[in-house]
């Protein structure tokens, strides 16, 4: 167990926090012993039998991709076979194990590490994340260990970093779960240091000296360590009183300790630190005698290791690079860039000794950022893009922009917008034809991700249509394609979609995608549009996409089978375009699907399944920072299906507030909608009137004539009714009828007949072939469909027969609705059809009596288990639970396990 002075309460600080899970940053300047005692608590999991994934990376390292984390991951190298296909595949690309054949997806490697984390937290010992010197991870390690972190179950993990507490805190370690506990190590005093001198560098000093030397190092141990070095190299001791003869600042001590080396030795620790990891094979081929390092490792500054050199401590390594003179220094990088075998070391060696442009040098940088991108590193692929550019000569000109725009791509896929938006502009404006469409093209993707207006992604697409050169080609196909998904009309949707199919056919297959998703939106604007639905582009669309659906239109067939009421069909899609993107660790998609999967389930009354999934949309909307626009308003619609009509009603008039100021026209109407239900749910049905026809002026004025998520016409002749308004209510009964003809679907069958019914009735009709039309409709849409809407059939129903004054018919009618509604659980709807039964009078009919035994049958099979399952609970056999479940629907009514969960509800409902 590495050995630590005068830190004991601190190491015993920091080791109960690790045993608690709160995360524990080591915090301080160079040299003042984090390290040391980062290994100390290392040591210290070791033997307590922990897992222990550690890394330590140097400064020399921060450029090469996923050097730390191949450190960190392994000790559970062994698991990775058992991950997901493309997990495994992006762990085996990025660490080199395996031919890199695709480009890999950084998300995905970053989700195979939460999943290595998940594995080793799994077994039966504890598991300690461990990170020295965290600033110096290269990105490509950061982004996944930040990603893993946070959502990893519970381990240890300690990191130190230099600074103090003013610093941020690396890999986000305040945001994980636990309560960080940063530990600023102290300076040591003059007992301890006496034991580290004696312990490193078998070194006794007398305490007056040491305590000079103490006093002028400010306690920290490795200038202690160089300044003692520094005083045995004297002539004489310095006699008491007397001032050391030389200045106690690290960056001169650490100097004079590399100069007091002989001159072999010297020249090649120099050679060790220009190079990124100072393999011995490389040192060999570049004429280093290893014999020549001895003097520095006796000196203590570096070790000489089976297969590489490692220096004691960073600051021995910079202020080796320091010393060297910039002409040397440029010489030692060729002669290292003429003999290291890895094409990426050569590539930076390369870099580092030429001064003026040399397209030789631009194209090997070029070619090593092509590599580091496909292993899934496009943060430090965008940096040598970056090189090469610089290193480009000015002609030809367009060699210069494309790899600028190369880099900017790489900024883009790492989530880095606004850099990544500036050197596109910058492109764009300095190149013309082909390069300056891409750049424009990039730039309106970037203006679509990071949220900004979408007349900003819409305008900056179309600029880049119009400097294509051929307006019929494949590149301008790729632009149309775009601009279907950022225009919000229809019409024009439709055009761009169309005309990305006409010049995406026929085009390599990289293109498929891309025109897999034209087609999905072409079949979905078209429908918006008014037209008849084309099914034969989605299915071709369909047979295109493969394993992998489009990220242009992957959802659009899960929308159209929501909207036409095949609810099964979409949460299939859903869930199965939701377990790739978690196997990808593609969270911006993850956070889509979640947030259609939650409309999905509302629309289809599954309410408590809707509530699960908001929530996970919300939550991971709140990590992602997408503004929660979506998820919110969901959260808010279930509440005022649920009853929650004052939450609802906040969340609606923050939504329209929050769309009035960005100008978002679908912000604006899904938040009209929830406003105006609110409305219609709390009984202000003036103002639910008023918010629907502003809604209805919303979507025509985009064109919107089939708005597929929106079904707000019968709340709105409902509203209108309310208020006396029977002509706009006959109106908006004229726009349902089309929406009807056009595309008959379940909904539109149920609003029709619910409207025509309460219509007759508000217009003092006899409406008694109305409601038999709507029990008919009613009974050609199964129960499990569209709940809610069958339930306000009843409701409707049961209020034109009390207005009728058939009485018995009336209460059948609404207590049918009030069981159904509070059957999933829509409360305010229940409310409703209890006050229509209040209005009625009478007492309501007690219910049959079940036996306790019955009770429990029924209340379990209602909430959807197993006879097996009911069995296990109850401690009774299967054939029991069949007796007691034909007992309970012959004392019910009802003939199926179906018709249980509405006839339990009632018995709840008329049970006080």
């Amino acid at each position: 167990m590495a050995l630590v002075f005068g830190r004991d309460a601190v190491l015993e600080q920091a080791w109960g926090s690790l045993v608690g899970c709160d995360p524990v940053l080591l915090t301080g300047p160079a040299g003042i012993g984090k390290s040391a005692l980062w290994r100390a608590l290392v040591d210290r999991a070791h033997q307590a039998g922990w897992t222990v994934l550690a890394c330590a990376p140097a400064e020399s390292e921060s450029a090469l991709a996923f050097a730390a984390l191949a450190d960190l991951l392994q000790p559970v190298g062994h698991q990775v076979a058992g991950l997901p296909a493309p997990q495994r595949a992006a762990v085996e690309a990025a660490l080199l194990t395996s031919t890199v054949d695709a480009t890999v997806d950084e998300r995905a490697l970053a989700a195979a590490t939460r999943s290595l984390l998940a594995a080793a937290a799994a077994g039966d010992r504890r598991v300690l994340v461990a990170v020295d010197d965290a600033p110096w991870l290269d990105p490509a390690s950061e982004r996944a260990l930040k990603y893993a972190l946070r959502r990893a179950p519970q381990v240890a993990i300690v990191v130190s970093a230099r600074g103090d507490d003013t610093v941020a805190a690396p890999l986000e370690l305040d945001r994980l779960a636990g309560r960080m506990r940063r530990i600023d190590v102290e300076p040591l005093g003059v007992g301890a240091l006496h034991h580290v001198l004696r312990d490193r560098l078998d070194v006794t000093l007398g305490r007056p000296l040491l305590a000079r030397i103490v006093r002028d190092s400010g306690g920290n141990p490795l200038l202690v360590m160089e300044l003692a070095r520094a005083v045995l190299r004297l002539p004489r001791l310095p006699s008491p009183g007397e001032d050391l003869p030389f200045s106690a600042t690290m960056s001169k001590v650490l100097a004079e300790t590399v100069g007091a080396l002989p001159t072999e030795s010297r020249d090649a620790i120099r050679l060790a630190a220009l190079l990124s990891v100072a393999r011995l094979r490389d040192l060999r081929a570049a004429g280093v005698d290893l014999g020549d390092l001895d003097a520095a490792e006796d000196a203590r500054l570096l070790t000489v290791a089976e297969s590489a050199v490692h220096f004691s401590h960073p600051l021995y390594a910079a202020a080796v690079r320091a010393d060297i003179p910039a002409g040397l220094r440029r010489r030692l990088h060729r002669r290292l860039a003429d003999v290291v075998p890895d094409p990426d070391e050569r590539a930076r060696q390369l870099a580092a000794c030429v001064v003026e442009p040399e397209e030789a040098v631009a194209a090997e940088l070029e070619a090593s950022a092509e590599r580091q991108r496909r292993r899934g590193a496009p943060q430090i692929a965008a940096g040598l893009y970056e090189q090469a550019a610089r290193l480009t000569p000015a002609r030809p000109a367009d060699t210069r922009g494309r790899r600028r725009l190369a880099a900017a791509r790489c900024r883009y896929d790492s989530g880095d917008y606004g850099p990544a938006a500036e050197a596109a502009e910058q492109v764009a404006e300095a190149g013309d034809g082909d390069l300056r469409a891409q750049a424009l093209l990039l730039r309106a993707e970037v203006a679509w991700s990071a949220d900004e207006p979408l007349s900003v992604a819409a305008e900056t697409a179309e600029r880049a249509l119009a400097a294509t050169p051929d307006p019929a080609s494949a590149a301008a196909g790729r632009i149309h394609a775009y601009l279907s998904l950022f225009q919000d009309s229809p019409e024009s949707a439709r055009r761009h979609a169309e005309a990305a199919c006409a010049f995406l056919a026929g085009t390599p297959p990289e293109d498929v995608e891309l025109l897999s998703g034209s087609l999905l939106q072409l079949f979905f604007n078209e429908v918006r549009g008014g037209r008849p639905p084309r099914l034969e582009l989605l299915d071709r669309a369909l047979a295109l996409e493969g394993e992998r659906p489009s990220w242009l239109g992957g959802t659009v067939p899960a929308i159209w089978w929501r909207a036409v009421d095949e609810h099964d069909k979409a949460r299939a899609r859903l869930t199965s375009m939701l377990e790739q993107a978690v196997a990808l660790g593609d969270e911006p998609a993850q956070h889509e699907l979640l947030s259609h999967l939650g409309e999905t389930e509302l629309v289809a009354g599954h309410y408590d399944a809707a509530a699960r999934t908001i929530a996970e949309a919300r939550d991971l909307g709140e990590q992602l920072g997408t503004g929660l626009v979506g998820e919110t308003w969901l959260a808010g619609l279930l509440d005022a299906h649920r009853g929650e009509v004052r939450r609802a009603r906040q969340v609606a008039e923050a939504g329209l507030r929050r769309a009035e100021t960005v100008d978002d026209p679908w912000a604006r109407r899904i938040h009209l909608a929830l406003s105006a239900f609110t409305a219609l749910s709390d009984g202000r049905t003036a103002d639910a009137a008023g918010s629907y026809r502003a809604l209805a002026a919303e979507a025509d004025a985009t064109g919107l004539a089939e708005p597929l998520s929106q079904r707000f016409e019968p709340d709105w002749i409902e509203a209108c009714a309310a208020v006396g308004d029977l002509d706009t209510a006959h109106h908006v009964l004229d726009r349902l009828v089309v929406r009807h003809g056009r595309l008959p679907r379940p909904w539109t069958t149920l609003a029709l007949a619910r409207s025509r019914a309460l219509l007759a009735a508000v217009r003092g009709e006899d409406a008694a072939g109305a409601v038999g039309s709507l029990e008919e409709a009613r009974s050609a849409v199964p129960a499990h469909v569209l709940p809610l809407d069958r339930a306000r059939c009843l409701l409707v129903a049961g209020v034109v027969h009390r207005r009728a004054r058939r009485r018995r018919a009336a209460r059948t009618a609404l207590e049918g609705a009030a069981a159904e509604f509070a059957a999933i659980g829509a409360l305010a709807f229940e409310r409703r059809a209890r006050a229509e039964l209040a209005r009625i009078g009478g007492r309501t009919p007690s219910a049959p009596e079940l036996t306790a035994t019955e009770e429990r049958v029924a209340r379990l099979a209602a909430q959807g288990r197993t006879n097996r399952v009911i069995a296990d609970e109850l401690f009774i056999s299967p054939k029991t639970v069949e007796a007691n479940l034909a007992r309970v629907y012959q004392k019910l009514g009802i003939s199926s396990r179906a018709e249980l969960g509405a006839a339990m509800a009632r018995r709840a409902g008329s049970n006080p």
